[in-house]
């Protein structure tokens, strides 16, 4: 069985991020993107907003709910999750974003600064002309 599970959006929060802490101690953020889509329809422009609900675990997630706010750009790198409940009888499902990294962008006080889950990011010596293409 194939199985491939990999996304990658850039986009602006729609709200703060939001952090609580699960009963074993890991830290849970929350945020949401709106990702915006242009497209041609009869020889007309058409833009069209999709809004992404994003989770971000530990460290990451920590770093994410200090330095992010809403309005900010970034740039997320994670899998898809279905989460399942049942609430007064009806059974509920929703399609979120796991985050492995987040880069920010645009501007802010910690302008370009990327966070990636275990990874380290680029290094403080790398010049964009290192970049191949």
């Amino acid at each position: 069985m194939v199985a491939f599970n990999r996304v990658i959006l850039a986009g602006n929060l729609v709200r703060d991020p939001e952090i609580r802490y699960l009963p074993s101690g890991l830290s849970v953020t929350s945020f949401a993107i709106a990702v915006n889509s242009r497209y041609r329809q009869n020889n007309e422009l058409k833009e069209e907003v999709s809004y992404f609900d994003i989770v971000v675990f530990g460290k990451l997630g920590e770093t994410c709910a200090e330095y992010l706010s809403k309005g900010r750009a970034v740039l997320v790198e994670g899998r898809l999750r279905q989460r399942r409940w049942e609430s007064e009888g009806t059974k509920r499902s929703k399609i979120e974003v796991v985050a492995g990294g987040v880069q920010f962008l645009g501007g802010g006080p910690r302008s370009g600064a990327a966070a990636e889950g275990d990874q380290g990011g680029q290094p403080a010596d790398a010049q964009e002309d290192d970049i191949p293409f």
